[in-house]
């Protein structure tokens, strides 16, 4: 309990330090027209998950290595452009080598080339798809802390990885809402923080679906993926490149339309993440047909679900341009 005590204390200590530089040095993210805050707020905030990684593997002697590594290589260059937005030629190098270093720590490195090729992309794409949530008050670090307690209650009963590391991040995602999950955010995570936390969960995907061989574990992920992957499609359909800031997100779009706020989003998003959780973790260890048949079920209750929001918010986008 000490070691926790210490780790919350540290935290708390440089979420006051980062406030102070990021004011001093004026690392702010000044609102437009895709924004859902209306003033210049802080941004980069999310480094305290970084921080808690570096806790944890000086308090855990060393473990996972490749995954600090990691971890470190891609929120630094994160936190670089969070403060001078850089190419994506720059960014997808890095991202693909600490995805790389993410496979060698779980033991996947040995893999067929293809079957490396295949998680990359796949990594790659889940951390920048990730990487899109921060755009309303509390739903980055409520969301994942609802990721993470699916983690948890399994890592409980399956012991596949350190718990403290769980727990480390799980208290800076606390001290990072103190600031973020409120009316008037004091600071966004930043790619520093989404692509951080992101990579992180690919990490334990990774690790859980290795060990456990099943398919539920992806739903740990899916209130926030479904969404994600139907508004990259739907982005294609119209036109619109998928690497760019948008507003098509349900969530964004529940604020934008109906003015429900962001913590009652932020609150439902991760409340559904939660029910997912425990139907996860009742049935990971069902037989392979049963899994298959609750996952592909669930994925389709979440697309039909969000294409029916979609339709209900753009009849409502519609009429409300007509008054």
């Amino acid at each position: 309990m000490d070691k926790y005590i210490l780790g919350f204390a540290l935290l708390s200590m440089f979420s006051v330090i980062y406030l102070r530089l990021a004011e001093y040095f004026n690392i702010i993210d000044k609102p437009n027209e895709r924004s859902s805050h209306t003033v210049p707020i802080i941004r980069g905030g999310g480094v305290l998950f970084l921080i808690a990684v570096w806790i944890f593997f000086f308090i855990a002697d060393f473990q996972y290595p490749y995954l600090v590594f990691g971890v470190s290589l891609i929120g630094g260059i994160s936190f670089i452009d969070d403060l001078k937005t850089l190419s994506s030629k720059i960014r997808l190098p890095f991202q693909f080598f600490a995805i790389f270093l993410i496979l060698a720590q779980v033991g996947l490195f040995s893999s067929a080339w293809w079957m490396i090729g295949i998680l990359s992309v796949l990594g790659v794409g889940f951390i920048n798809i990730y990487n899109f949530m921060d755009g309303i008050n509390g739903i980055t670090g409520l969301y994942s802390l609802a990721v993470l307690s699916g983690f948890y209650a399994i890592n409980m009963h399956e012991p596949i990885v350190n718990s403290d590391l769980l727990i480390y991040i799980a208290l800076s995602l606390l001290v990072f809402g103190y600031y973020n999950f409120r009316k008037k955010a004091r600071f966004f995570a930043g790619d520093v923080g989404s692509i951080s936390i992101a990579i992180v969960f690919f990490f334990l995907g990774a690790a859980f679906i290795n060990e456990l061989s099943s398919p539920l574990i992806l739903l740990l992920v899916i209130v926030y993926a479904a969404d994600a992957i139907s508004t990259v499609f739907y982005r294609i359909f119209i036109g619109e490149s998928i690497t760019e800031a948008h507003r098509h997100h349900i969530y964004q779009k529940l604020v934008d339309i109906f003015g429900i706020t962001h913590l009652k989003i932020s609150i439902g998003y991760a409340f559904l993440q939660v029910l997912i959780n425990y139907i996860v973790y009742k049935s990971y260890d069902f037989p392979r047909s049963a899994q298959y048949k609750i996952f592909f079920g669930i994925i389709l209750f979440f697309e039909i679900l969000y294409l029916i929001l979609f339709l209900v918010l753009n009849k409502r986008k519609h009429t409300l341009s007509k008054l």
